[in-house]
This record gives structure tokens, C-alpha cells and sequence, in this order.
């Protein structure tokens, strides 16, 4: 498998498993505030949506996010995140899921679009995540980690917060 190939299927397997985990959440169910620090299965998901389109857009592909471009206003939240400490955002936040649900559809088709595009050159390239404190990452392992990880993290959040409210968390 290539490369390229083996980026595409993490990328939709990752979002997948994500897309399952949510499954049939209501609304209110999504909203729910959890005690402490954690947050809501929303802001966990907005949270997870706005960073991809972010770093796929913004900082791989050096072009607007979809979020002030096409998705401008269709994203479902009722403010964007910003950089660093989302916690306050996340308390404050309020989510329409369905259509949050087609900005996520959105953001991962073009996901895949960026990634098919992408050639044996580019594979060889880096992304500049000084932002965070972490400098040129190899490309791949910017998608592997920082795209597809991070996917994998929020699933796993989203699915703790279901099961405090008595719900099926991961998908069977």
C-alpha cells in the first residue's frame, strides 16, 4: 500500500469510528454538561471538527479553513473556537448537531481531497507547528498524529461523557 492510500484509509477509518461513536446522540444528550473539567460530547466534536479543518486548511494546505470560506456560517456553532485553552469556549458554546454534523462531512471530504492530492514530493514535506510549541513536523506524522490522533482522542472523550449519562459510547 502507499503511502498516500494508507493516509486516505487511517484518515477515513479515524473519522468513521469518530461518526460511530456519536452515533444516534440527541441533541440534548450532546449538550450535556459533565461535572469538572471534561466537556460536553459538542464542544468535543466542534472542537474536533474546527482543528481539522484548521490544520488540514491553515497550516498544511496554506489556504483559508472551510469555516471562513464555503462552511462560512453553516458550521452549527454559535462562535468558533480559538487557539490554546478551549475550556471556556466549550462551557459557553452552543451546537446546532445537524449542522455541525454537515461541516464535519465537509471538513473530511476535504480531508481526503488534500490527501489524494498529495505527491511523493509533498510526502517529503513538513508542517510548521511552532503555534504549538512543536516545530516542523514530517508531514505524514502531522496527519497521523495530530489529524488522525487527535480524531482518535475526542472518540474516545465523547465516548467517556456518553457513558456518564448511561449511553453506548464506542460502536459495537
Amino acid at each position: 500500500m502507499d503511502t498516500v492510500t494508507l493516509l486516505r484509509e487511517y484518515m477515513k477509518g479515524s473519522h468513521g469510528y469518530l461518526e460511530g461513536t456519536l452515533g444516534d446522540t440527541t441533541p440534548e444528550q450532546a449538550q450535556w454538561p459533565p461535572q469538572g473539567k471534561a466537556s460536553s460530547v459538542a464542544a468535543n466534536y466542534a472542537h474536533l471538527v474546527c482543528s481539522e479543518d484548521y490544520l488540514v486548511n491553515t497550516l498544511a494546505a496554506g489556504k483559508a479553513p472551510l469555516f471562513a470560506t464555503t462552511m462560512e456560517g453553516k458550521t452549527g456553532l454559535s462562535e468558533l473556537p480559538q487557539l490554546g485553552d478551549w475550556s471556556a469556549w466549550a462551557r459557553q458554546l452552543t451546537v446546532d448537531l445537524s449542522a455541525l454534523g454537515a461541516y464535519a462531512q465537509a471538513v473530511y471530504a476535504n480531508t481526503d481531497a488534500f490527501l489524494a492530492g498529495l505527491t511523493s514530493a509533498d510526502l517529503d514535506g513538513t508542517v510548521d507547528l511552532s503555534i504549538f510549541g512543536y516545530g516542523a513536523v514530517p508531514l505524514p506524522l502531522f496527519i497521523l498524529t495530530f489529524v488522525g490522533g487527535h480524531a482518535a482522542m475526542h472518540a474516545g472523550e465523547i465516548s467517556c461523557v456518553k457513558g456518564l449519562q448511561g449511553l453506548r459510547g464506542y460502536p459495537s
